[in-house]
């Protein structure tokens, strides 16, 4: 296991260093000048000229690249003199337009991308997995295409508009839910829950579709093996073998899924947290998309990356977990 991390491990960092370098190459060299978006649009070349030099841009892209890797670890400084500005490390830039350092404005909001993302994961997760169990026991019958109908509408629609629905359906019509407003857990549980609950049903309804379709495959394929067939012969009943033989090796390909969209909503639920108001880490994205604040959008990029790398190495170790099989391939 331990020789196995380290292969894992050594892998991940050479893959974070790629997408280092070729996200450094796709927003400091092939996007529009960061100065010029720095500066704005009532600016002088000369000022331009000013503010390449204070963010290093004139320096060869090997010096700049290097320069950017180095901060990770050391941190930098922007300019010289009096006007510089210091950017503690780990550094993945500074937000000029907003005065702040890009990592520390991804700290401020990725709480409330992390509540998003994990409510709404747990809601997708359970209701996902549980229709696709009992559509694929009922294979065929009512039950089984309802919820499939269900599923291929959840998949089809759009984030927004049903973002759009439910604050029509349960704010304005029913009022039975406030507009979102992000309220701190330890002063009001209930308003806490109330904010979050329309984002998670959101994202949930989306994932637990693409969730239910696939377990339904999965657990259909799984009761047809060879060693499912073995378990009934034995005496065992339909649920029993279900429960003891089936689901685990089904749930191997979820957890792949479960990892990588639970990392990628790290990194913010951009049309979700806009829509509904709330300062996320996709919400700080998009208003730096708006502005063309490039190391803002270069830093949630770099998080979201790293995220999703680091995701695949605990889904690798659960599965080592779940299935005897990869233990054996791996070793």
């Amino acid at each position: 296991m331990t020789l196995y991390l380290v292969k894992r491990l050594s892998a991940a960092l050479i893959i974070m260093l790629l997408v280092v370098f070729f996200t450094f190459v796709i927003f400091f060299q092939l996007s529009p000048d960061p100065a010029a978006s720095i500066c704005g649009q009532t600016c002088t070349p000369e000022r331009i000229e000013a503010i390449r030099d204070q963010l290093g841009l004139n320096e060869p892209f090997f010096t700049q690249f290097f320069t950017f890797l180095a901060a990770i670890f050391v941190g930098r400084d922007y300019g010289s003199g009096a006007s510089a500005v210091h950017c503690n490390a780990p550094c993945i830039g500074y937000s000029f337009q907003t005065n702040q350092d890009v990592l520390q404005g991804i700290i401020d909001r990725l709480p409330v991308s992390v509540t998003i993302a994990v409510g709404a994961a747990v809601l997708w997760l359970l209701s996902g997995v549980a229709a696709g169990v009992i559509s694929a026991v009922k294979e065929g019958t009512w039950w089984d295409k309802g919820a499939m109908m269900f599923a291929l509408a959840g998949i089809s629609l759009p984030n927004y508009f049903v973002a759009l629905v439910l604050q029509y359906l349960l704010v304005v019509q029913l009022q039975w839910l406030p507009f979102p407003t992000v309220v701190p857990f330890t002063d009001s549980p209930v308003q806490w829950f109330q904010a979050y609950l329309m984002p998670w049903m959101v994202l949930a309804l989306m994932y637990a579709s693409m969730y239910a379709r696939l377990t339904r495959t999965n657990v259909i394929d799984t009761m047809g093996e060879n060693f499912m067939r073995t378990a009934r012969a034995k005496g065992l009943g339909r649920g029993a073998v279900l429960i003891r033989h089936g689901l685990r090796p089904s749930l191997t390909p979820i957890v792949t899924l479960l990892g990588v969209d639970f990392a990628t909503l790290l990194g913010g639920a951009l049309i979700t947290e806009t829509v509904f108001g709330l300062n996320g880490v996709g919400r700080y994205a998009y208003d730096a998309i708006a502005v063309n604040d490039q190391p803002v959008i270069m830093g949630v990029t770099l998080v979201a990356a790293f995220a999703v790398i680091i995701a695949n190495i605990v889904v690798d170790l659960l599965y080592r977990v779940l299935d005897p099989r990869v233990r054996v391939s791996s070793s």
